[in-house]
């Protein structure tokens, strides 16, 4: 019956367009442009998949730390943090990570995980207890959603990015303890939560906010450090979660909050407790990468970045207005990701793989990772990206967008 039910569900993903497939990068000059292996061949595709945002992932300082790490302090942690895992490299990361964020987070402490998706869970479930409710956006990102899945709080779910629909639901809320959980850049869609309105909303009702930064670390604010520097917060109500394997360029992840919130993680935390601490040899390397993002040259990494997502923003926008016709459109993001949304799933992963043949990765993104009728193709940008490499996205999307005008023209002919 097992091997009946994978099969079956193997062809009706297929028959929806919504089948996955795991590609193979073999390496290559940069993490946006790798040769990768596409239709059994390998070959060279120019890559606008990566969350590598600020290029930093191939930097030799990056490569130089991890051999140092290496060698100073071996291979694996060993232990959970609580045990023996947590070594100096561990600390001295936290360290710089509480004192970064001190602006905005009064008697902040950092705590490390291995992965974004383990910190989410990690905090949702430690602090969502039964006498909580959760308030999520929408379209937060699959590990807020399973954290508030496995949390014992109530879960409710407000329309995103609405801060008045969001206060309708606090101010009917009768839960002793009340928290609001939302992505800060949206991964999907490219857009900024509306932090200054949901963190007056927590002070107004009592709330804590949890944002996971995912997206906006690296990306915004004058020195990297994500949407609370970029709309100049500071609150002991800010929970934030920020992930090292995007625009850090290396892996792992942080939750940065009053030490308070803190301590109660490190108590129940069960992702954090009983999970091996990353390999120090990454630790310390991303102090060095941490350096790098907050420091001038994150800076003009930040600056090159904006100036492809204006190249690009500019170009797609010229391309619609030339072709109404079709059902394609923006999101209106002003960050890295830039959607360009397709509609059917049939079309946007025609159209992906039109790109491909043309030489250039970009994925198309169908549900459920996205509502229904919203396939798109998911672009994103890094400061490693030329004006040439945009441009050539840019032509391509032309294109095809006159072929498929040409083609609804002769089909209405017919």
């Amino acid at each position: 019956m097992w091997f009946d039910h994978f099969r079956a569900t193997r062809e009706q993903l297929a028959a929806q367009d919504l089948l996955r497939q795991l590609r193979v990068a073999h390496g290559g000059t940069a993490p946006h442009q790798p040769v990768a292996t596409a239709g059994g061949a390998v070959r060279e595709l120019l890559m606008f998949c990566s969350n590598d945002y600020l290029g930093l992932a191939a930097h030799p300082a990056l490569a130089d730390a991890l051999v140092d790490g290496a060698r100073r302090w071996g291979g694996g942690s060993g232990a959970s943090p609580l045990v023996s895992g947590h070594s100096q490299a561990h600390e001295a990361v936290a360290q710089w990570l509480a004192r970064a964020y001190a602006p905005h987070l009064p008697q902040p402490r950092a705590l490390g995980f291995c992965t974004g998706y383990m910190a989410n869970l990690g905090v949702v479930t430690a602090l969502g207890d039964a006498d909580v409710e959760l308030f999520c956006d929408a379209l937060n990102h699959a590990s807020l959603i399973d954290g508030a899945r496995l949390a014992r709080a109530r879960v409710t779910v407000y329309p995103h990015g609405d801060v008045a629909a969001l206060a309708q639901r606090l101010q009917a809320s009768t839960a002793p303890r009340k928290l609001i959980v939302t992505d800060g850049v949206f991964s999907m869609d490219g857009d900024v939560a509306p932090l200054p309105g949901l963190l007056a909303l927590a002070d107004a009702f009592d709330a804590l906010l949890l944002v996971d930064d995912a997206h906006g670390l690296g990306v915004l604010g004058q020195r990297g450090l994500g949407c609370i520097e970029h709309f100049g917060l500071n609150s002991r109500r800010l929970v934030l979660v920020g992930t090292l394997g995007k625009s850090a360029g290396l892996a792992g992840a942080f939750v940065v909050a009053h030490q308070a919130v803190t301590d109660h993680l490190l108590q129940k935390s069960r992702n954090y407790i009983f999970s091996t601490a990353s390999p120090p040899a990454i630790e310390h390397a991303l102090l060095t990468a941490l350096e790098l993002l907050a420091g001038p040259e994150g800076q003009r990494r930040r600056h090159d970045l904006q100036a492809r997502c204006e190249q690009l923003r500019a170009g797609l926008t010229r391309l619609l207005q030339q072709h109404p016709e079709l059902p394609w459109r923006l999101t209106g993001s002003s960050t890295p990701i830039q959607p360009l949304v397709v509609g059917a799933n049939a079309e946007a992963m025609r159209l992906a793989a039109r790109l491909e043949q043309a030489g250039i990765r970009v994925p198309g993104i169908r549900p459920p990772t996205v509502p229904a009728g919203t396939a798109r193709l998911r672009i994103t940008l890094c400061a490693s990206h030329t004006e040439a490499d945009v441009e050539r996205l840019l032509r391509v999307l032309r294109d095809s967008a006159a072929e498929a005008q040409q083609t609804e023209t002769e089909g209405a002919g017919a």
